[in-house]
């Protein structure tokens, strides 16, 4: 998959939620690589905000990036309509510190990026696999978030309130093409003993029933419930009368829990990257949310080149024989056993290192370790195949290598180890000439890694 930006831009204009100013946010295709960020046009020199977890300043009510002196709050609901809806790359022009809150939900964000439309780029979609269970928890709150390794990107989220109008609900999203539909219409929510506070707080400036679920479930005096709604700019309610106060009705019973889940996609888009991993959210909230994603990013730069899935249970995309009519190597120079992943622009192979290679009888006596020029060479052939793969009558052809760059040898491979190779085009084909990044694992650990340059002739 590529990855894509937005076709054009789009501007929304409302007020902020915590300071009650009018604002614009303009959305912006952006180039490759590019990834989220936030532009506060207001200020001098228009400084630029990354949108990644350790650009997080704050929590309360909110996401808050900060760098500098520049911060823009309320960004959440934005990045999930960005992220569900599979764009990578993206600029947010904003005139405030804050996104304007519109309704509350994505749903506007949604509709306005599928007006404009998705664009596909050159370069490739980065996925993180997780591959291994991982985990946040706070004892205080009782919070926690898990992921786990799964095919595609999924949540479910479960919260928990001391409220009889609110106690627990739980949602699902296992799909992100169901994003639109089922999680992006849902609105923020607050509990009446919570305004209070906030506005103490200098929050919700912005705050109303067009824009939040209102739960009103603590009786207080009619002339105390009276005073709040004056101060927020909402009409009278009946001080005993429990439930929701909004002008309009919930979408579905479990709004607030959707809600939530809304919110986690927005907080695991400053990840930097789409991932593949079902998540367990239990009481979630944006400080656990952003403890979460910083953990994700870390795994990430400890894994910065990820080891491709390895299922031996699949039948190989090429065979031996198939990698024979391709390749003139033979015993003991063939060093790729079969293909399990192919594409137009990369390959994964596999070799299964046996203690009967020949070269361990002389590299070394009583210390078997492959030789680095035979890794080399191993890594070529997979690219070789890639290449040969992509031409016509490869069967006609052979890849001569004229070129090797940023060779790094990270660990020994020994007998017992499967090498998987992974070769990537980093330049196209041109006047039989090709460049391609490969490395090789070993587990999860890249042992060798380098860049080849590799010419295709016709055999005489």
């Amino acid at each position: 998959m590529k990855q894509t930006t937005l076709q054009g831009s789009f501007s929304l204009c409302g007020k902020g939620l915590h300071t009650g100013l009018n604002l614009t946010v303009t959305f912006n295709p952006a180039p490759e690589n590019h990834g989220y960020k936030i532009q506060r046009i207001d200020l001098e020199g228009m400084p630029i905000i990354d949108a990644i977890a350790e650009n997080v300043i704050e929590t309360t009510r909110g996401t808050v990036l900060g760098r500098g002196e520049a911060r823009c709050s309320t960004i959440e609901h934005a990045f999930a309509a960005l992220y569900a809806m599979g764009v990578d790359n993206c600029l947010l022009q904003v005139n405030g510190p804050e996104v304007p809150i519109l309704d509350g939900s994505a749903e506007i964000y949604v509709q306005h990026i599928k007006r404009v439309g998705i664009a596909e780029q050159n370069a490739a979609k980065d996925y993180y696999i997780i591959n291994k269970k991982l985990e946040v928890k706070d004892e205080e709150t009782g919070a926690c978030i898990t992921i786990l390794p799964d095919e595609q990107f999924s949540i479910t989220a479960m919260i928990a309130f001391n409220s009889k109008v609110l106690s627990s609900q739980f949602a699902t999203l296992d799909n992100m093409e169901n994003f639109e539909t089922e999680i992006a219409p849902c609105r923020t929510f607050v509990f009446v003993r919570e305004i209070e506070q906030l506005l103490a707080a200098g929050l919700i400036k912005g705050g109303d029933l067009d824009n939040a679920i209102v739960i009103y479930e603590n009786e207080m005096s009619q002339e105390r419930l009276n005073q709040l709604a004056d101060t927020i700019g909402v009409p009278h309610h009946d001080a005993t009368e429990k439930g929701y106060l909004n002008h309009k009705p919930l979408a579905w019973e479990n709004e607030p829990a959707r809600h939530k889940l809304l919110d986690i996609i927005g907080d695991m888009a400053l990840i930097g990257k789409p991932i593949k991993g079902r998540i367990i959210a239990t009481r979630p909230g944006h400080t656990i949310n952003n403890k979460f994603a910083r953990l994700i990013r870390k795994e990430i730069r400890a894994h910065e080149i990820q080891a491709p899935i390895y299922d031996c249970n699949k039948a190989p995309v090429m065979d031996i024989n198939r990698i024979r009519e391709l390749l003139p190597h033979r015993y003991p120079m063939q060093l790729v056993d079969k293909v399990i992943e192919l594409g137009p622009t990369s390959i994964v192979a596999v070799k299964n290192i046996t203690s009967n290679e020949p070269f361990f009888q002389g590299h070394f006596p009583g210390e078997p370790v492959m030789p680095g020029v035979l890794q080399l060479e191993a890594m070529a052939q997979a690219g070789g195949l890639l290449v040969l793969n992509s031409i016509e009558e490869p069967e006609h052809c052979s890849t001569y290598f004229l070129k090797i760059d940023s060779v790094k040898f990270r660990k020994k491979v020994v007998p017992g180890d499967t090498l998987l190779f992974k070769a990537e085009i980093a330049a196209p084909l041109r006047h039989g000439i090709v460049s391609m990044k490969c490395y090789a694992f070993v587990g999860e650990n890249v042992v060798t890694e380098a860049t080849f340059t590799a010419q295709i002739i016709k055999n005489r």
